[in-house]
């Protein structure tokens, strides 16, 4: 923590030099003294300091200075820093107005001027009213603060690449916090989100890639070439990447969001060996990105890659920045993103009460309110009982007639067992209302044909998901819906063998069209959508792509 500070003002330079000294000489060793000449230089400079969070112990303040009077000054720096110690300086004529001034702004202590020999005059009553500091003293947060509006959606964008990135910060929400508005109206012209850190100036409404670089998480690969390039830091590419590195390959890691995938979004896996009382998809991603960076693995996030070609036996990858990297083995695991709802209003309100996956950023954000959820596969289930910790009411809409049909009976039965959760079958959402948030959401049963308007705050949706191969273009062989075609489905397409496949050996379980190019998880076809299946195809490719780079060198 940095040192509290103590802070004097005074116009009288021959003064306020004195003071410094003797201050510094007594309280040097455990305070930063800070001085100003004038009130308003003072306060400008307070607004900085308050906005690193640096905790002021103290004000000393002459009483009588042209531009703001030292009664004016306080009255000013008390909204900013209410817990500190306030004194006046004055001479012996003003005390009179010292005293006046006492009753106005909760003066502490007033010291007369000059308070020589500082041993006697100085020293007893600044240690009395810094002993009073220190025994009240909460030490503040001391990393990152996030400073917005819960219903912005890049305050919720912002939030969300912390969380996942795994950094810790503090939410302050100017809707309900008086330190969050204080902060947001020290700034100029203040554009929300903001983001201050313990030092240095603060990031307004900065991309997660300013965010990024400031917070130092690595954007670019510190070589051309690699053994083993990963597109993807879900679970599946997560795998290949502790695999590969384990096993002497020069691997790096892309991911362009934050590593855990979709996976990294879960509140709760149950079901995966090994943890009999489940993990957070937050503190599995946590632990395979620790395991991966012990074996030399390199993690470029947030970073996307926007084109391959090929040369030869080397696949280059254009990333978003512009660089290029090289290599002789690629694993594609792509992932899913969650698929939009075509409907009215939703769109419109994306990041201001409707979100696409489970945020675990927005679950306290919820406490006390009808949170509703779109969606009857396990990750709906997982979020309605992460979310029925702190909701009033949690009611999941699903499309079909139960949840039976692509749940797993253990959420099943927990959602069954939790009192504040409803299931509304054979329901749809067929509008979204609101200003500049959502406020109402009009549901339709599909039996009935009736229709309700309910008040709503907050939509969570999980509807399925797309692959996000467009950018392969033609050069990798997709199904109808873009899932990567491997192995022995490879045949399966239709197309004359030799064109979609150009080597005399037969393609390797998990590999596509491309040589050399591999596919696992979500985004390869046919693959098992859970987070167990993802690891094994993660770490099994691995044996393909030594198998390969054998046969290439």
């Amino acid at each position: 923590m940095a040192k509290p500070i103590i802070f004097t003002v005074d116009d009288d330079p021959d003064v306020l030099q004195a003071i410094a000294r003797d201050l510094r000489r007594h309280y040097g060793e455990h305070y930063r003294v800070m001085r100003a000449s004038s009130g308003a230089i003072a306060f400008e400079a307070l607004q900085q300091v308050v906005q690193r969070g640096d905790p002021v112990a103290l004000l000393l303040v002459d009483q009588r200075m042209p531009e703001m009077s030292g009664v004016e000054f306080l009255e000013q720096a008390i909204e900013l820093v209410p817990d500190v110690k306030r004194a006046l300086l004055t001479a012996y004529s003003d005390t009179d107005a010292a005293i006046r001034a006492i009753n106005e702004v909760g003066l502490d202590y007033y010291l007369m001027k000059p308070w020589d020999p500082p041993e006697e005059q100085l020293y007893p009553v600044v240690d009395d009213l810094l002993a009073d500091w220190q025994a009240n003293f909460r030490p503040p947060f001391e990393g990152i603060r996030v400073v917005g509006d819960r219903w912005n959606p890049q305050s919720h964008e912002i939030k969300d690449f912390l969380a996942r990135n795994q950094i810790p910060y503090r939410w302050l929400d100017v809707e309900r916090s008086e330190e969050a508005r204080t902060l947001a109206g020290c700034v100029t012209q203040a554009k929300l989100p903001l983001v201050l850190f313990p030092d240095g100036e603060p990031l307004r409404q900065p991309s997660t890639t300013e965010l990024a670089t400031r917070i130092g998480l690595q954007i670019t690969a510190a070589k051309p070439f690699y053994d083993l390039v990963i597109v993807g830091g879900g679970p599946a590419g997560l795998a290949a990447a502790v695999y590969g590195a384990s096993e002497g390959l020069h691997t790096v890691l892309i991911e362009r969001e934050a590593p855990g995938g979709q996976a990294g979004t879960s509140s709760r896996i149950e079901n995966y060996l090994g943890f009999p009382v489940g993990l957070s998809g937050g503190d599995l991603a946590r632990r395979a990105v620790t395991q991966a960076r012990r074996f030399g693995v390199e993690i470029l996030t947030p970073q996307s890659v926007q084109s391959l070609r090929t040369n030869n036996d080397y696949r280059l990858l254009t990333l978003s920045d512009g660089s290029e990297i090289s290599t002789q083995a690629v694993i594609l695991a792509l992932g899913v993103a969650w698929r939009r709802l075509d409907t009215p209003g939703l769109e419109q309100f994306a990041g201001a009460g409707v979100y696409y996956g489970a945020a675990q950023t927005e679950a306290l954000a919820c406490e006390g309110e009808d949170v509703y959820i779109i969606g009857g596969a396990n990750s709906a289930g997982q979020a309605a009982m992460n979310f029925a910790k702190y909701a009033k009411s949690v009611t999941m809409l699903v499309r079909g007639d139960s949840l039976t049909k692509s749940m797993s009976q253990y959420l099943i039965d927990q959602i069954a067992a939790t009192p504040n959760i409803t299931v509304q079958t054979h329901t749809s959402v067929i509008e979204a209302k609101g200003g500049t948030q959502l406020e109402a959401l009009v549901l339709q049963n599909a039996i009935t044909g009736a229709t309700e308007t309910v008040p709503a705050r907050s939509l969570f949706i999980f509807i399925g998901a797309t692959p996000h191969t467009d950018w392969l273009e033609d050069l990798v062989q997709r199904d109808g819906r873009g899932y990567l075609l491997t192995g022995p489905d490879l045949a399966s397409t239709g197309v004359p063998p030799h064109q979609v496949w150009s080597q005399e050996r037969p393609p390797f379980l998990l590999e596509t069209s491309l040589p050399g190019v591999f596919a696992v998880g979500d985004v390869r076809c046919g693959s098992i959508k859970r987070v167990a299946s993802g690891v094994g195809e993660g770490s099994i490719c691995v044996q393909f792509v030594h198998q390969y780079l054998g046969a290439v060198r």
